[in-house]
């Protein structure tokens, strides 16, 4: 009777370790995430900065 029991109570810890795994696993893929979007945000914002700048490189070329 005892390895029985001793089976079913490493599995129930078995299970209760991939749940705090996943748990990790979620937690740190959210991270990344905002990470990603706030990069992805800064690189948007100086790529309409570089379109801005080449406009106006353009306009004083033109004026020459």
């Amino acid at each position: 009777m005892f390895w029985p029991m001793f089976a079913v109570a490493m599995g129930f810890l078995g299970l209760a370790v991939l749940g705090v795994l996943a748990v990790r696993v979620f937690v740190e893929a959210q991270r990344l995430a905002r990470q990603v979007a706030e990069s992805t945000r800064r690189i948007n914002s100086a790529s309409e900065d570089l379109e801005r700048a080449a406009a106006g490189v353009g306009r004083s070329a033109e004026a020459l």
